[in-house]
């Protein structure tokens, strides 16, 4: 039994829930028994319900009362598997009470020193030596993607057609900013937005006929195939379209999300836009940009195979 640990919300984002839908996705098909263990989020638990996913509301706030230990009991859990991005130390330390494996995913808190396995596939810019944890195991091949975006994967030749999707919060409305760009430079666009976004009028009042807007689309895999080019923010989306072959205009909505923008540059599938508060406007000239080798250079660099990896150390360790 994996209890996988993640926190959701409109400040941290839905990234976290996201990323368990799909490596939970590939624990159904390897019939291994789990429990989602979340935060007090009305969004995420409405996607859950809908799922009818197994989970528990849990309040990190409480560092006292060992709940955590109370869940490894009902459950009989003999993994627990930190996504939350921050775990603090008495969650960590109670976890490892108990005598089971603890991992986590991309973890920068003061309890990631404690567990036995760190999958750093986002931690960019760090050494493996300067990761914590005792097993650390860094790259592309441990970042859990959508399975479905082997069946959509296709060259880009051509910026024809835009999308803009920001996350399923977009906490500080980084949607607004690019949509205010694009129309400086007279682009059309498709927008998403997700369950915790939370700035509608703002949107509203920036777009014209020129824009549509979709809220929390059945496959965001899907949707992106539809697409030559997406303005993403630093997290799981913009790795996911450039897998797809989707070359990225990225906007960094968090500081933590500069070192990706600028790590997936690099790699040749995506622009670096900047932080949001200080963008680069000449990063949206989509003349500019050579679409058909962002598209191939994109999708050569990542790997489909981050839950197959993460499941086969979670089980080899144990």
């Amino acid at each position: 039994m994996i209890a996988v640990c993640i926190e959701a919300s409109h400040k941290r984002g839905m990234g976290h829930i996201f990323r368990a839908l799909n490596f939970t996705k590939y624990l159904e098909e390897k019939k291994e028994p789990f429990v989602i263990l979340i935060n007090e989020d009305p969004a995420s638990l409405k996607i859950l319900s809908e799922r009818n996913l197994p989970y528990e509301v849990i309040h990190f706030q409480d560092t006292d009362s060992n709940w955590e230990a109370e869940l490894i009991k009902k459950y009989q859990a003999d993994i627990w598997l930190n996504d939350k991005f921050e775990s603090s130390a008495a969650l960590c330390r109670h976890v490892k009470q108990q005598g089971i494996l603890l991992a986590a995913i991309d973890d920068v808190g003061e309890g990631a020193g404690f567990v036995d396995l760190h999958f750093a596939g986002m931690l960019f810019g760090k050494k493996e030596s300067e990761i914590p944890g005792k097993h650390v195991f860094c790259g592309f091949e441990y970042n859990i993607l959508n399975p479905e975006i082997e069946k959509y994967q296709r060259k880009r030749t051509e910026a024809k057609n835009v999308i803009v999707c920001l996350g399923g919060s977009d906490t500080y409305g980084a949607t607004v900013l690019a949509v205010n760009i694009l129309k400086n430079y007279g682009y059309a666009a498709d927008i998403v937005v997700g369950p915790n976004f939370r700035h509608e009028k703002e949107l509203a009042d920036a777009i014209d006929s020129r824009y549509r807007v979709f809220h929390t689309v059945p496959s965001l895999v899907e949707k992106f195939s539809h697409y030559d080019i997406a303005i993403t923010g630093g997290g799981v989306t913009c790795i996911e379209a450039n897998a797809a072959g989707l070359p990225c205009i990225i906007i960094a909505s968090e500081i933590h999300e500069i070192t990706t923008g600028k790590y997936m540059e690099r790699l040749g599938g995506a622009v670096f836009a900047g932080y949001y508060k200080e963008l680069r406007e000449e990063a949206f000239r989509l003349e500019n940009l050579d679409i058909s080798r962002m598209s191939e250079r994109g999708k050569k660099a990542v790997s489909l195979k981050g839950s197959e990896n993460i499941y086969r150390k979670l089980r080899e360790y144990q």
